[in-house]
């Protein structure tokens, strides 16, 4: 019988929060402690699920797994300080800022033979992971995903690109095995809403639009191909396929009426905490040996692409401010 698993978290805002209570929710799990740079916080947050608080060097001493959900400057030194100990390490999205530090800390994973992954939720959703067997038979043309909610009552450092879109970046990546030709991009008020799109050298079209501005939260992934459209909502963990799509025009009482059908599927998907799936993943994998899902050089590219865009949509806006000084 397996022991169980020594588990911890390094970072205990509002994500990492959540990480630790999961750990002392799961089934073989022990969460035996967790950091934070802010003792207080970390005593109170230990006292809420029953363990203690360490330094990140003592924790570390006594975990199997852990997870680095510190603020992302802090990402890349806190990881290879996990990675030299040993410690099987899950990375909050997005992974690093900086490409090189990203590729060294895989490489040196690899080396210490460490599992590495990165926390991006969205593929444990299981709207999204009904989707491997629904899109057997389908040849994507476009891809458009919305990410809007209302402002935070609370300070966040990152524009909604690395914040938000970064998470439907991931996903469309791992939908869309072909590399990007072309990338455009704008945003808006301070870059709490910005638009990208994206196109792929097999001819697949993404747009991704991600906003704090917009007083309704709609968390929305649809897939165009040419005999249907498949909607995931993301919120109520639902798929939704729409085909058969006929216009017709019907004579009643002397009168001509339009009439529309389409035809409506929704495949009965088991709802769960995507954190609990994504934690049990990252568990099997470090322990088991099982594959990773959220590769480490799967949240890099995640990275790249959305420094890509930040870059476009900045550079549109510099375009425009120039465009305005010369009327």
């Amino acid at each position: 019988m397996r022991r169980s698993v020594a588990a911890g978290v390094i970072g205990v805002g509002a994500m990492g929060t959540n990480h630790a209570r999961v750990y002392s929710e799961l089934r073989g799990v022990e969460l035996v402690g967790i950091a934070d740079a802010d003792h207080e916080r970390a005593t109170a947050v230990a006292a809420d699920f029953g363990t203690e608080a360490f330094t990140i060097d003592e924790l570390l001493e006594r975990v199997d797994v852990v997870t680095v959900a510190v603020p992302t400057p802090y990402h890349a030194s806190i990881t290879r300080q996990c990675i030299e100990a040993g410690v099987h390490t899950l990375v909050e999205k997005p992974f690093v800022d900086d490409k090189l530090e990203g590729e060294g800390l895989i490489a040196l994973a690899e080396w210490n033979g460490v599992t590495l992954q990165i926390g991006h939720i969205e593929r444990f959703n299981p709207a999204i992971r009904s989707l491997e067997k629904i899109l057997d038979d389908v040849e994507p043309i476009a891809i458009t995903a919305n990410r809007l909610g209302p402002p935070l009552n609370r300070d966040v450092d990152d524009g909604v690109i690395m914040d938000l879109m970064i998470h439907d970046i991931d996903v469309v990546l791992s939908l869309v095995d072909s590399d990007i030709t072309t990338l455009s991009a704008t945003s808006a008020a301070d870059e709490q809403y910005a638009t990208a799109q994206l196109t792929f050298a097999n001819g697949v079209v993404s747009t991704l639009t991600a906003s704090r501005v917009t007083q309704q939260k709609t968390r929305t992934l649809d897939i165009t191909a040419p005999d249907r459209l498949i909607r995931v909502d993301y919120v109520n963990q639902s798929v939704q396929i729409f085909r058969q799509s006929r216009p017709d025009y019907l004579r009643e009482n002397g009168n001509i009426r339009f009439r529309h059908e389409v035809v409506m599927e929704q495949p009965m998907i088991e709802a769960g905490e995507p954190l609990k799936h994504e934690l049990e993943s990252f568990i099997e994998a470090a322990i088991e040996g099982s594959p990773v899902i959220v590769s480490a050089a799967d949240g890099l590219r995640a990275v790249e692409i959305a420094q890509r865009i930040k870059a476009a949509a900045h550079a549109n806006e510099q375009t425009v401010e120039v465009s305005e000084e010369a009327r």
